[in-house]
């Protein structure tokens, strides 16, 4: 079984902990769907906290990412994704069709997922990806064909998945030593 250092799990738990809680916060839900969707932001957020706290108790391991290349090629991948996802969203809004915004937002989070993966060593990243842009086409199909806003599928479908993935990279984490 694939595993990523202690430190990159930490960090994954924490990054996809707090997007699956801000996924979470999407769709405009009724009763008990809302009511469910804050009960998964809270333990999307728990998840965060701990990876926080498995950062701060682990030392950077040896071969880790985190060198300057890595580190440059990783915020052009990020603001790459956030000026697509803004724009693309902003188009949206001007061409009157906002409410399939977060499908597009899930498609370009999805697709940054597959440079990432060289960059993180973790061949796990494709599959979150594939998910994700399946969880995109599954909101615009949503959207096109019945009365359902494609944010609540795509909110709950994107909240799960970013939340499973966080959960499960930290429980393949190696467990420290002593």
């Amino acid at each position: 079984m694939l595993t990523v250092p202690r430190r990159q799990a930490g960090l994954t738990a924490l990054y996809l902990g707090v997007f699956a809680t801000i996924w979470f916060s999407v769709p405009a839900a009724d009763q008990p769907l809302r009511t469910l969707l804050i009960v998964a932001s809270v333990a999307a957020l728990g998840t965060a906290v701990v990876g926080a706290v498995v950062v701060a108790r682990s030392r950077p391991e040896a071969g880790a990412v985190g060198d300057r290349a890595s580190d440059r090629r990783y915020l052009i991948i990020v603001v790459a994704e956030f000026a697509a996802a803004g724009l693309g969203a902003a188009l949206l809004a001007v061409l009157g069709r906002s409410a399939y915004a977060p499908v597009l937002v899930c498609a370009v989070v999805g697709a940054h997922f597959f440079p990432l993966t060289p960059l993180l060593r973790d061949p796990r990243l494709r599959l979150l990806g594939v998910a994700m842009c399946l969880v995109a086409l599954a909101g615009l199909v949503t959207g096109l064909a019945s009365a359902v806003v494609p944010g609540l599928v795509v909110g709950i479908g994107a909240g799960l998945l970013l939340w499973a993935y966080a959960v499960w990279t930290l429980a393949t984490a190696p467990r420290p030593a002593g």
